[in-house]
């Protein structure tokens, strides 16, 4: 009979973590088309499709709230241990990880709908989407991680958030360098510079998400410590994340 008990408890727990893990990769799914988007409608000054990433924001809240309350149903009801409970903590990380990767496209598509459709020098915008083009690539990849439970590819991701840190910092001085001179530049500058700074973030969440993944099925965290490239404090200004 204990042995019945133990296999349905089992079955149920997989179907669960099975829902959870859906769950999650909807949310992703939703996170990969708020930066899509944000950048798109940066690079376009589309107030619409800024506006649509706005509301967007709503679902993936409400979704990261639903994992939430599946994710304590979960361990109220089946007591995972162990292996089994480090797939929980996991995947709650991941999806408050998520949910502020949706807030930093909230807040570049903010900036679009302030900018007014207004026209930004094309080479103001190059650096830009540069940055945003590996932001993208890290978020899909981490997600595959995810989905497959491969370590390799949270291993790159991990890696790889220092290229992002160094594309940042230079189009921090690069923005600051066209702002320098041409004082028309100031205001796109500015904007420019708090974007670049919410897609860096955006880096940053999706390589906590690979150490999420590599402590889900390792059980610890990254042997070594994150590498980082961001030097902008050097320079003495430092915006807020």
């Amino acid at each position: 009979m204990p042995i019945e008990i133990s296999e349905h408890t089992t079955k149920a727990f997989d179907a669960d973590l099975q829902t959870l893990t859906q769950m999650v990769a909807e949310m992703g799914g939703y996170a990969e088309k708020q930066l899509t988007d944000s950048i798109d409608a940066l690079a376009k000054r589309d107030r619409q499709r800024a506006q649509r990433v706005v509301e967007m924001d709503a679902m993936v809240d409400a979704l990261q709230i639903r994992i939430e309350e599946r994710a304590i149903a979960t361990i109220a009801t089946r007591q995972p241990m162990a292996v089994d409970l480090r797939d929980i903590v996991g995947i709650l990380r991941i999806a408050n990880e998520l949910e502020r990767i949706g807030d930093l496209a909230k807040n570049i598509s903010k900036r679009v709908i302030t900018l007014n459709g207004e026209d930004m020098p094309r080479k103001a915008l190059r650096g830009v989407k540069h940055i945003s083009t590996l932001a993208q690539s890290q978020l899909h990849n981490v997600l595959d991680s995810f989905t497959r439970r491969d370590i390799g590819i949270a291993l790159s991701v991990w890696t790889r958030d220092e290229e992002i840190d160094a594309l940042y910092t230079s189009l921090f001085r690069e923005l600051l360098t066209y702002m320098m001179e041409d004082p028309e530049m100031i205001t796109f500058g500015i904007h420019l510079l708090f974007c670049a700074k919410n897609i860096e973030r955006m880096g940053d969440h999706a390589t906590n998400i690979a150490e999420a993944v590599y402590y889900m099925v390792e059980g610890h965290s990254f042997p070594d410590e994150r590498p980082k490239a961001d030097t902008t404090a050097e320079i003495g200004i430092r915006l807020p994340h």
